[in-house]
């Protein structure tokens, strides 16, 4: 599968392969069908070349993909640097060549000292619509000022990165007002939707991520 295809226009967000555990194929094929351009990260290069995916970009230091085949429309860019993460190192590359929407895939599971970094991550380009998905959930960084159309019913948690005050929202089970959210203090996980129609959510400073639950 390349993953160079139609795409709507205005809508393409970039797309990079991290190292965790394996999305279903249908969530990942979804997912590309909206993204033109695919970083894949070295240490998950063979089980993408075993989906027969053709990444456009893959990152790394290379020891693992080692006898692997190369594809020739691949470009391979070695980066030794060990004061980041790959993950890292593919947001910088993205963002450099000039994408501000950027999807997240496989960057959960196996090892959680990894699940928790690359979540964190997150918080370091406000300026950037970083979105990680899994079979399970979708997580991204909220805007000071968010607004969105949810199910009655539908399962959020609010989930500060450090910390995130003067936070205020509507139509949830368990409303917050002007009040604030500690990493390791208080969250706000496992919040449900009140009634179909927008949820809103606003707070003052910090950083603020929302996870959505999708199963």
């Amino acid at each position: 599968m390349s993953s160079h295809h139609y795409v709507k226009e205005g809508q393409e967000p970039a797309l990079i392969i991290a190292n965790g555990e394996m999305c279903s194929y249908e969530l990942l094929v979804s997912i590309m069908e909206w993204c033109p351009f695919v970083v894949v990260l070295d240490g998950a290069y063979a089980r993408v070349v075993n989906l027969q995916i053709t990444a456009d970009v893959v990152i790394g230091d290379f020891d693992s993909i080692e006898g692997l085949p190369q594809n020739l429309t691949t470009q391979f860019i070695h980066i030794a640097d060990q004061e980041t993460t790959d993950l890292e190192k593919a947001l910088a590359f993205l963002i450099n060549k000039g994408y501000s929407d950027i999807n997240i895939v496989w960057a959960t599971g196996k090892r959680l000292d990894h699940t928790l970094n690359n979540f964190a991550i997150m918080g370091k380009y406000p300026g950037h619509k970083i979105v990680i998905y899994d079979d399970h959930s979708k997580a991204f960084v909220l805007p000071k000022s968010f607004s969105k159309i949810y199910n009655t019913g539908d399962k959020i948690s609010l989930i500060p990165i450090n910390q995130a005050d003067g936070i205020t929202t509507s139509n949830l089970m368990y409303k917050l007002d002007n009040e604030k959210l500690e990493y390791g203090n208080r969250s706000g996980t496992s919040n449900q939707v009140i009634a179909t129609g927008d949820v809103t959510i606003r707070y003052t400073s910090g950083v603020l991520a929302l996870i959505e639950s999708i199963d």
